[in-house]
């Protein structure tokens, strides 16, 4: 029976996945039937359904019945007086959901982990309370979503510059001052995953992961920047091996979290979904939406240029959506199993476009990309606006 049950172990861990020793909810999964060999030469089979434990973090957070519809909210704000401002305007619309920063575009964490964590050094104090913070969401029924932006982390690449791109023995930096990892190296894709795995330990739902890119522009930069390629060195040309890097990060980082009955999703350039891959960053929209569970396009009006026949696309926040959004349900279509569409729309004025590129954003425009996503039968979306100072009076379910 010993070995029986150590064979009927390793097959379920091979399958699914090692157990994690936080586990507590039973879960009844299939197993193929197979005969299997004993070295006393018996043939053994195993039962059709076997039980495997997936982490239960104690809180209970369903996903909204009639979709997601969501705001960001950055660390300050989610550990700050403005959460209980965000908190009302969750709970006093149809809005339902909240991204909260867990890494954030620095690289920071947004809370303090245990004194002896590895990350201890890169956290900082926004959260003050995140079971409390948690327990609020909880008893107002607010599904928690994080945000962890992943190759965009100066923080990391000062600390480590192998993991980075590096120019004249100094790491790269964008004309913002920011700086990247490397989407090629296994370590990096590890560092992150943990970070994610605190995450669903404190209760979130969901991890989205931002920034799942190489640096803009890098197809102009790659022959000249100094970096490790892994294990990606041999076959295709720069572009593919790009793109496979990031897709690859996707799924392996789905198929880690996968113990921790959490979904997956991605932030993409909407963009992305227009054309076959954007040959720099490294995304392909079919390829990462194919593993995923949710999949978000940033479509902001005021990020186009002149495309889908508009000229000014912030101008025309309806049309733009609309058009963007016939683009994304083809090629979601054309896929066996698409994820959930959830894009980012606008909520904020771009007035950095000038005069006559750009108009002020209120409830009619909200409205309008809300609107015209429903048209497409696009049901669910998440308002961005980088203060965290949303729009008030707009009819979320318009």
């Amino acid at each position: 029976m010993q070995i029986i049950y150590a064979l009927m172990l390793f097959v379920v861990t091979v399958a699914f996945g090692s157990f994690s020793v936080q586990a507590e909810q039973p879960e009844v999964i299939k197993v193929k039937e197979h005969p299997f060999m004993l070295h006393t030469g018996k043939q053994i089979e195993l039962p059709n359904e076997l039980v495997r434990f997936v982490y239960d973090s104690g809180y209970t957070f369903n996903y909204p019945e009639d979709g997601v519809r969501g705001v960001y909210v950055t660390g300050n704000s989610a550990g700050g007086e403005r959460f209980n401002q965000l908190l009302d305007l969750v709970n006093t619309t149809e809005l339902n959901s909240m991204v909260i920063d867990i890494k954030d575009d620095h690289g920071y964490l947004t809370f303090r982990p245990d004194k002896d964590s590895p990350f201890q050094d890169i956290s900082q104090n926004y959260i003050g309370n995140p079971e409390q913070l948690m327990n609020t969401l909880e008893e107002n029924e607010v599904y928690p979503i994080a945000r962890i932006v992943v190759f965009k982390d100066t923080i990391l690449a000062e600390k480590r510059p192998d993991l980075s791109f590096q120019e004249n023995g100094k790491v790269w930096k964008n004309r913002r001052g920011e700086a990247f990892v490397n989407p090629f190296l296994k370590e990096v894709w590890d560092y992150n995953i943990s970070i994610a795995e605190k995450a669903v330990k404190l209760g979130f739902k969901e991890i989205q992961f931002d920034y799942v890119r190489f640096p803009e522009g890098f197809e102009r930069r790659d022959e000249t920047l100094q970096y490790d390629v892994g294990t990606y060195k041999d076959g295709d040309d720069n572009v593919q091996k790009r793109v496979a890097a990031v897709t690859d990060f996707v799924a392996y980082a789905r198929e880690q979290l996968s113990s921790y009955n959490v979904d997956v999703s991605v932030d993409i350039f909407g963009y992305a979904a227009t054309i076959t891959e954007a040959p720099g960053i490294g995304q392909n929209f079919a390829k990462i939406s194919e593993n995923v569970d949710v999949i978000s396009s940033m479509i902001y009006p005021s990020h186009w240029t002149p495309y889908f026949g508009i000229d000014k696309p912030d101008l025309y926040p309806y049309e733009l959506t609309k058009a963007y959004a016939k683009v994304e349900n083809e090629v979601l279509a054309a896929l066996d199993n698409p994820p959930t569409s959830r894009p980012w729309i606008q909520d904020f004025t771009a007035a950095w476009l000038g005069a006559g590129n750009y108009k002020r954003y209120g409830v009619d425009e909200v409205e309008a990309q809300i609107r015209a996503l429903n048209e497409q039968g696009i049901n669910e979306y998440l308002l961005w606006n980088a203060s965290n100072r949303y729009t008030e009076g707009v009819n979320y379910k318009p």
